[in-house]
């Protein structure tokens, strides 16, 4: 909430307070709420260069920075950026032990574009690329799916990852908005090739069609892939409504994605599942399509049928992924 990069910028503590207020109003006796703390420095630097770093802490106290032309920061805006990192850890950790199934970290600001040693894209440091990192180096895991819903492509994200084979990064997004990264043949490369996974989709895409490419591509991977934590860049801009996405998906969509993805879990051992806000500027959009991953997580009992739907452009989607990944084992029937 201390993190104000100006009265018109889309990216604003708003997000923040309809979201606290949905959960409050909606959700607060069937969750279980985590403290964050910061992070420490040593974590910061699984992903970012001391000299970044002390970039950030530069910033403290000034009333505003400009670190990119779309990112401006405030005097508390290196203490949100900390926190947002150090609250995905503080998940992870909940997660490892076993005492949750799926955690969702509520924090700003995003970080899916946040590169090395530079910020960019409204992002400062890059929350789910320190968290696999972490989990990685602390936890042993070899196997890391990162799932990017936002409807642009996280740069930052596949950059960190192009050479590893222990994390894999899907990402679904429209190249004509920023930062233009993510086409179909950037598999990743050395031994991280076949491990980048990019699906550019069209503005014209609908719920049918997400359900669809998701079902076939995402549950492959998992179902031959077997991850042992699931990362979701959870970004809600690809709503219709949304100011800065303006493609047409509706709340509808993401309820159906998340529910698909713990089904997809179910199938990796109950992979645990962590959850990190991205993008999403239209408040109302945002609350709702929050509102129905959280109806999903939280509910228990007999869950409604994920549509089996098959779109002609999620067809088309499907058999280039293929046809493009195919060579790569993974893929491989």
């Amino acid at each position: 909430m201390e993190h104000r990069p100006g009265l018109v910028h889309p990216e604003s503590p708003n997000r923040l307070r309809s979201l606290y207020r949905l959960v409050d109003k909606e959700f607060k006796d069937v969750v279980t709420f985590v403290e964050p703390q910061s992070a420490t420095l040593e974590q910061l630097e699984l992903v970012h260069t001391p000299q970044y770093i002390k970039q950030i802490m530069s910033t403290a106290g000034k009333e505003f920075t400009n670190l990119a032309p779309d990112t401006p920061v405030s005097a508390n805006t290196y203490l949100a950026a900390w926190l947002a990192v150090g609250g995905c850890l503080k998940a992870l950790e909940a997660l490892m032990e076993g005492r949750f199934r799926a955690c969702f970290c509520l924090v700003r600001p995003p970080g899916h574009h946040a590169l090395t040693d530079r910020a960019g894209g409204f992002c400062i440091f890059n929350n789910l690329g320190v968290t696999a990192k972490y989990a990685i180096e602390t936890y042993g895991l070899k196997r890391i799916l990162i799932v990017d819903w936002d409807i642009h492509h996280g740069n930052a994200l596949q950059d960190l990852f192009y050479g590893e084979n222990r994390v894999l990064y899907f990402s679904s997004h429209y190249r004509g908005w920023y930062p233009h990264t993510g086409d179909w043949d950037e598999f990743g490369e050395s031994e991280g090739l076949g491990y980048n996974v990019n699906l550019p989709v069209p503005k014209e895409m609908t719920d049918n069609d997400i359900i669809h490419v998701y079902r076939e591509l995402v549950g492959r991977i998992v179902r031959r892939w077997k991850p042992e934590l699931i990362l979701i860049a959870a970004g809600f801009d690809a709503h219709e409504k949304d100011p800065l996405g303006r493609t047409r998906l509706s709340e509808n969509a993401y309820g159906w994605l998340m529910q698909m993805i713990l089904q997809f879990s179910d199938a990796a051992k109950s992979a645990p599942i962590l959850l990190s806000l991205e993008g999403g500027y239209d408040l109302w959009a945002l609350v709702s399509s929050v509102r129905e991953v959280l109806r999903v997580l939280t509910f228990e009992g007999r869950r409604n049928r994920i549509p089996t739907v098959k779109t002609k452009a999620g067809s088309e989607l499907v058999a280039k992924a293929l046809h493009l990944h195919g060579k790569f084992g993974i893929w491989a029937s």
